[in-house]
């Protein structure tokens, strides 16, 4: 008689992974528009997207680095999925009497050199995140999350941001003022993880206990492409 397999697949895990691919996609439109907080210019993107870092965190910190590397690479094929299907939308000739052509373009046309430069940004900006998190644990045996997610955050956000811009609006917008972009992202990025910390730490505390698991990422291959090795 076959064994059963009892494998079960989490109902958390797949709203984690549903959760982190609209908030990777709804950002894609909002980056759309930009803003000034005083001095600084931010994009309305800095709303949604700290969240898949949060997420990050959550899925690093209770199933470990592996189902991470999935996760991070499924809202990647998603992203994906969204751009092409929006840029076949935006080149479709619009209805005659349709008038919303301009506003259509400016949201789903998007320009190649910024996507690029996005996708690039987050797959790297992602993997150092959960890179941190994971070897972090394992040096702290479990302790001090609140440490390890604010400096995973600060990491991948860091590299994110050092790698976007650059590549995105180099040459658009003076060389002088790419440091002071680059620096005002990651702060206003960390401090909104620094702020929603308290629910964090709630819902890791849930999930684990609900899910049954604590992952240690002890004696695992690190390389982004093992997409599989779950």
């Amino acid at each position: 008689m076959e064994q059963e397999n009892n494998k079960k697949v989490s109902v958390l895990f797949m709203l984690f992974g549903t959760l982190f691919c609209v908030c990777l996609i709804t950002a894609n439109v909002l980056e759309t528009k930009q803003y000034s907080f005083g001095p600084v210019n931010l994009t309305a993107g800095i709303v949604v997207f700290p969240v898949s870092y949060i997420i990050n965190d959550v899925v690093c910190e209770v199933w470990g680095y592996e189902r991470t590397r999935m996760l991070i690479w499924m809202g990647f094929a998603m992203n994906f999925v969204f751009v092409i299907f929006g840029a076949i939308a935006d080149w479709i000739p619009g209805a005659p009497y349709w008038n919303g052509d301009e506003g259509f373009h400016v949201i789903f046309g998007l320009a190649p050199r910024i996507t690029l430069a996005s996708f690039i940004a987050f797959i790297l900006g992602s993997f150092i995140n959960a890179y941190i998190m994971s070897r972090m644990k394992l040096s702290s045996e479990g302790h001090n999350f609140s440490v390890r997610a604010v400096l995973s955050t600060i990491g991948g956000e860091s590299v994110d941001s050092i790698i976007f811009f650059p590549l995105a609006l180099g040459g658009v917008i003076p060389w002088e003022e790419m440091p002071s972009l680059m620096i005002s992202q990651v702060l206003f990025k960390t401090l909104y993880e620094i702020l929603v910390l308290p629910v964090t730490i709630r819902v890791v505390e849930f999930t684990k206990q609900h899910d049954h698991e604590d992952v240690y990422d002890k004696d695992i291959n690190y390389n982004i492409f093992n997409i599989l090795k779950i």
